[in-house]
């Protein structure tokens, strides 16, 4: 029976926002398959700080499929068989949460947590972060990447059961007591509905949900932050921006930015509008192009 090591990836704050997932499979003692998927969340609100972490943008699961679509071949192996996970109780959270939010059931599954047999068998005051101790073990692979990470938590896995003997995962972690740690099904969340503004707050997004037009709020690269606003002129749409080049009439970086649906420095709640945006757009220019040497704030 093979087990298989699960990461997911999060758009935002929200266990139901997966845009990726990956798996691994051990099977004789060594990983035999290996598979990412990119994940479409219910609402595309990506947060820039998650963005940081893991470099997925909305344009890059805009096509992807839904969570049921991306998991439905995957259930199977993951309700038969064991489940490992760095952190477990994040990674059986989100896959719950996400299946519930979809109206689907979630099937009596449970994983045990590669964090914790990481404390018991290779104890080190530096930490046990998927990267540290992978880092120790010399297990080579991409952090933050949902396939690589699914990966390494495997082969953290395998390093166990050769530090311990132990004739499979099963047999560690009887060994070191552990309890499984099951994925439990939330509320269904209602995705018409718009986020709280203590979620909001939470996140450090600013709201500027209640403008009718498509105006965005933008971070520059020392701080400030700039407004963005579509203006629909004589001659097309124009994209005005409150930073110095913008003010000048000058394309800028924000403005690029969000033409090409980078949201890395967005810090408005209105990720959907980004994609209306682009929709609108549809090609069109919006505004001087950007000048050579002009840098902007």
């Amino acid at each position: 029976m093979s087990v298989v090591a699960i990461d997911f990836e999060t758009a935002n704050e929200r266990r139901d926002s997966a845009c990726a997932v990956g798996l691994a499979w051990i099977e004789g003692g060594r990983v035999v398959r290996r598979v990412s998927r990119l994940i479409r969340p219910p609402q595309m609100r990506f947060s820039p700080g998650n963005i940081r972490i893991h470099g997925i943008l909305p344009a890059d699961v805009r096509d992807a499929p839904t969570f049921p679509e991306a998991m439905a071949e995957f259930l199977p192996d993951l309700s038969a068989g064991g489940m490992l996970a760095h952190n477990a109780g994040f990674d059986m959270g989100v896959l719950a949460a996400s299946l519930a939010a979809w109206g689907e059931p979630v099937p009596e599954m449970a994983g045990h947590c590669t964090l914790q047999i990481a404390r018991r068998i290779f104890p080190d005051p530096a930490g046990h972060g998927l990267a540290k101790v992978a880092g120790r073990l010399g297990i080579r692979f991409e952090h933050h990447d949902a396939g690589e990470d699914a990966y390494a938590c495997a082969e953290i896995a395998l390093a166990a059961l050769r530090e311990t003997g132990a004739t499979d995962i099963a047999d560690l972690v009887r060994g070191l007591g552990l309890t499984p740690i099951r994925a439990v099904a939330a509320p269904r969340r209602d995705f018409t509905r718009s986020t709280s503004a203590r979620a909001i707050r939470a996140s450090g997004i600013v709201d500027l949900r209640p403008s009718n037009e498509l105006r965005f709020s933008m971070r520059g690269s020392t701080g400030n932050r700039y407004v963005l606003a579509l203006e629909e002129q004589a001659d097309g749409p124009y994209l005005r921006c409150s930073c110095p080049a913008g003010t000048h009439r000058r394309r800028c970086r924000h403005v690029d930015a969000l033409v090409e649906g980078d949201v890395t420095d967005l810090i408005s709640n209105n990720l959907g509008d980004v994609e209306r945006l682009r929709e609108k757009l549809d090609g069109k220019d919006v505004g001087p192009l950007r000048s050579k040497g002009i840098a902007a704030a």
